[in-house]
């Protein structure tokens, strides 16, 4: 069985140690060399940006955001084997961990920590279709002639080189679709490298939940549950009809699904319509403590992801769902468009302001839409907020500091509440 070690990238025929090294970081399939689809998700992105950059953090249970009254935007993996999770309330990730370091957010360093990794990405395949700073697809069909060695090797070699170079792991999935390359990136985080071969497609899936399908939340699962679907073996008994009857559209993309089949192609020029993020509480909240720090840390990841596209959104929206599942969405136009956290946030909380009473709630989303080029954002004065325009001037000067100089220059004070 062909095989291959993910520490000297030395290729043999099956084995559980690399002959050539003795290491047991070897990725072994049928199939390994013959894949072209993948999908690489860095390990726990934001917190492994922070202790690669601070030692003193190493070995320790980090979590990116909270404070007192906040809540965890994201944490490292010691943390997460003591539960803590993203959008948790930062009292019940310290009862969890009352060891945790709390660190705050620096979305600029991670924006730019991201085109570094994208940088290595590019040099493998020019399709590549990215998802958010720390994960994106790529096709590398074609490529092995280029490269001299297959996709496998090279992306063997990618994730090598993102710990050596930029000090950062990452996972790999590879497959034969878009779908299965992204289940797979996360069967055996961090560092992992997972294979689902085409013979293996059906059997693989049968016994895995449905909650294993992208997009599938705790609602959907819900939905699916009250119709017994549960795993993919249940449904792969339904007809393509009755699924499309009971579920509508997405009945048919669960038909297809069930049975491992995924059409999309994998476009680095897929024109983006809007850029969003959103989290589901683990438990309704009516706390407008808490649900400002969501606001606050929604806008400074949709910032990011602006920032990294280069895009600014004409329009943003604050979206909602209540304790009893209705769905609030509540969006205004700006006079000019923007990429910055601070007009976002204030934005969305002014939206905020006109609902915040008609909770408690489930569901907490921030998105701008109506992209433009960064070169039209944030360029006039706001006459009803005279600080406006000091502000953005700020964060461009910060911004051509950081370029010049390195992230660390200069640090950005305001974080997750």
């Amino acid at each position: 069985m062909p095989a291959l070690c993910r520490a000297c990238l030395h290729t043999f025929d099956d084995g559980t140690r690399c002959p050539e090294c003795r290491s047991p970081r070897v990725t072994s399939h049928p199939e390994l060399f013959n894949l072209t689809i993948a999908h690489m998700d860095c390990d726990a992105f934001y917190a492994s940006v922070e202790k690669r950059d601070n030692p003193e953090l190493e070995g320790k249970p980090v979590i990116i955001g909270g404070g007192k009254r906040g809540v965890v935007s994201t944490c490292c993996y010691i943390a997460r084997i003591k539960g803590v999770r993203s959008a948790m309330p930062s009292f019940q990730a310290l009862k969890l961990c009352p060891e945790a370091v709390f660190v705050k957010g620096r979305m600029e360093r991670y924006v730019e920590v991201s085109r570094q990794v994208r940088a290595l990405m590019d040099e493998l395949t020019p399709t590549v279709e990215p998802l958010s700073l720390d994960e994106a697809f790529m096709d590398l069909s074609g490529t092995a002639k280029l490269h001299g060695a297959p996709p496998a090797v090279m992306l063997a070699r990618l994730t090598k080189r993102m710990q050596e170079e930029i000090g950062i792991t990452g996972s790999i999935g590879l497959s034969h679709n878009k779908f299965l390359a992204k289940v797979a990136s996360d069967l055996d985080k961090p560092r992992g490298f997972s294979v689902i071969g085409k013979e293996e497609t059906t059997a693989f899936l049968r016994p895995k939940p449905v909650k294993l399908i992208w997009g599938i939340g705790p609602v959907a699962q819900q939905s699916l549950a009250a119709a017994g679907i549960r795993t993919f073996d249940d449904l792969l008994r339904w007809d393509r009809r009755d699924l499309h009857d009971r579920f509508g559209s997405m009945g048919e993309r669960l038909y297809a699904l069930a049975r491992g089949e995924d059409g999309r192609r994998i476009s680095a020029h897929t024109p983006v319509k809007g850029l969003s993020n959103e989290t589901t509480f683990h438990e309704d909240t009516n706390d407008p403590d808490i649900l400002d720090g969501h606001i606050w840390r929604m806008a400074e990841k949709v910032s990011g992801r602006a920032k990294a596209k280069a895009k600014a959104g004409r329009v943003v929206t604050l979206k909602l769902k209540r304790a009893n599942h209705k769905l609030l969405s509540k969006r205004l136009s700006l006079h000019q468009p923007t990429q910055l956290a601070d007009t976002i946030y204030r934005t969305a909380r002014g939206l905020f302001d006109q609902v915040g009473d008609q909770g408690p709630y489930r569901l907490l989303g921030v998105g701008i839409s109506d992209l433009v080029d960064a070169s039209d954002a944030d360029r006039e004065g706001d006459l009803l907020d005279p600080d406006a325009g000091k502000r953005a001037e700020a964060e461009r000067a910060a911004d051509a500091i950081r370029e010049r100089f390195g992230a660390d220059a200069i640090v950005k004070g305001r974080a997750l509440r």
